[in-house]
């Protein structure tokens, strides 16, 4: 009988300590270790929109600057069009981007497209431009999705998917002079993927702000007054080599301008391709963008690809346009 109740009593006592283990357990993937919430997202990731000064200006043009701008209507991507495929960086291979991306332009882009499948696919595009922007979704956390890609996407994004409120498509010159085309299935990406744990944020291009604060942008999330959207805006490199369409690390060939608008020497000034993007969030809404598990949505980690499907034709019009100061619809 002593024996008996011997066992019965570790019996209890390992019962009561793994229902404690799992509530600690559970408590630290709730809150994390600084007391953030919503799938570890750093409560100083967030900024108020008003704490954060005014950034400074593009350079003035100067006297042979290209200063047209072309406008590209390629909807908000009202297809729905969602995958976990990155084209750009790990091509033929499902699923390799470990996080969902929004698309919009050409409606069959994933994983397995090729050059050929992309010039002859469908697109969303109203002039008929095929090829393919995309980035990671922002999601709300608080709120459990039941869509494809939000309650099944894995590796720690989760969430009702964000809809686009509004997506602009634009292309921009040079400041310092004429832009020359990009070749024809150029590969390009903007921003750092890796960027909560990289070395240094060279890479960083992620620029978060406010629709009522067009001159204040932050590496944060925003926090917005009511009424307000919140704005994603991704600017791609436009400095090309003159020679190839990819490189290894996806970097190299096409690399961004100095702070004055001067592409480095050996290379060559092309259509700057800048993406806005705008969601209606109610103020107090915890948000993530989709990443890597190791990156904890941090907000710098935000990115952005594009493969440039125009046909020469159309190409030479976007750079015609820029070239000779217009302002264009495509």
């Amino acid at each position: 009988m002593r024996n008996e109740r011997r066992m019965l009593t570790l019996l209890v006592c390992l019962v009561l300590g793994i229902g404690l283990t799992a509530a600690v357990l559970g408590a630290t993937r709730a809150s994390g270790p600084d007391g953030s919430s919503h799938s570890g997202i750093n409560s100083r990731d967030y900024v108020d929109i008003q704490d954060v000064p005014p950034g400074p200006r593009d350079p003035a043009p100067g006297p042979d600057a290209s200063t047209g701008t072309v406008t590209v209507d390629c909807g908000r991507n009202e297809e729905r069009h969602y995958n976990e495929d990155n084209l750009v960086v790990s091509p033929g291979l499902r699923s390799g981007a470990h996080h969902t991306h929004a698309y919009v332009g050409n409606l069959s882009t994933d994983a397995m497209s090729t050059d050929a499948s992309l010039a002859a696919a469908a697109t969303s595009c109203r002039g008929g431009d095929r090829s393919t922007y995309y980035w990671p979704v922002l999601r709300r956390t608080d709120r459990a999705g039941s869509h494809p890609h939000e309650s099944s996407a894995g590796h720690g994004n989760t969430g009702e998917i964000l809809p686009e409120a509004a997506v602009s498509v634009e292309f921009r010159g040079s400041p310092v002079g004429k832009v020359v085309p990009m070749p024809r299935f150029l590969r390009a990406m903007t921003g750092d993927a890796v960027a909560a744990t990289a070395a240094s944020d060279a890479d960083v291009r992620a620029r978060w702000g406010c629709s009522g604060s067009p001159d204040r942008s932050t590496t944060r999330y925003p926090r917005c007054p009511a009424g307000e959207r919140l704005t994603r805006t991704l600017t791609f490199p436009s400095c090309w080599n003159g020679l190839d369409t990819e490189s290894p690390g996806h970097r190299s060939h096409l690399v961004f301008p100095a702070a004055n608008g001067v592409c480095p020497q050996g290379t060559f000034a092309v259509p700057q391709l800048r993406l806005s993007l705008a969601y209606d969030v109610p103020p107090g809404v915890p948000v993530a963008v989709d990443s890597f598990p190791e990156q904890r949505h941090s907000p710098k980690t935000d990115h952005a690809m594009f493969v440039d499907a125009m046909t020469d034709a159309q190409m030479a019009a976007v750079v015609d346009c820029l070239n000779e100061g217009r302002g264009c619809r495509a």
